[in-house]
């Protein structure tokens, strides 16, 4: 399965209630108090405003969850009438499975106890909000349960983290969020 088919199988999967594996689904959310599920995300979290993580809450992680990893990253880059590349806006991971969530602004300074943040595609660690050159982007926060811990991984990118996941995810949460820049035309003007 590529990774844009299975994107698109975990988001519909979200929906619909079936697992990864094809079976029952694993009953773990996440959601934000900033913005509802496909909603659009406030300015605050933006390259127009403060630039602020969003706040972010899981519950229900699987049984033998070591550790949990964050990924956001936006399938339409540049355009979304013609995506050529997805722009990873943040790398968490090592978050300890006894947190519940991030508060706003959690990036750089409250993340959990033990936590790390990798390298964004601005090639800085941390978070970079969304900041679309052109039309309406959507922007996937996938959040991993793991079977293992990676407190000591050397993980700088998005693909380290698939490399030291790969075979120990034991769940994933979708929350996707929208966001055009203000005054940005609409596709087809």
């Amino acid at each position: 399965m590529t990774r844009a088919s299975r994107r698109l199988f975990l988001v519909i999967a979200a929906w619909t209630g079936v697992s990864a594996s094809g079976g029952a689904a694993t009953a773990m959310t996440l959601a934000s108090t900033s913005f509802a599920a496909h909603g659009e995300i406030p300015v605050e979290h933006t390259c127009e405003g403060a630039d602020l993580s969003p706040p972010l809450a899981w519950s229900d992680l699987p049984a033998g969850t070591r550790s949990l990893a964050l990924v956001v990253d936006d399938p339409d880059a540049p355009d979304p009438r013609a995506p050529r590349t997805t722009w990873v806006h943040w790398v968490a991971y090592a978050i300890p499975p006894t947190a519940t969530g991030l508060p706003a602004g959690a990036s750089g300074r409250a993340m959990p106890a033990g936590a790390r943040e990798g390298q964004n595609d601005w090639k800085r660690p941390g978070w970079g909000g969304p900041c679309p050159p052109v039309g309406r982007h959507r922007y996937f926060h996938t959040l991993y349960a793991l079977g293992i811990g990676l407190a000591d991984a050397a993980i700088s990118t998005k693909a380290d983290l698939e490399r030291a996941i790969a075979g120990h995810v034991l769940a994933e949460a979708v929350l996707v969020g929208t966001y055009e820049k203000r005054g940005t035309p609409a596709p087809g003007r």
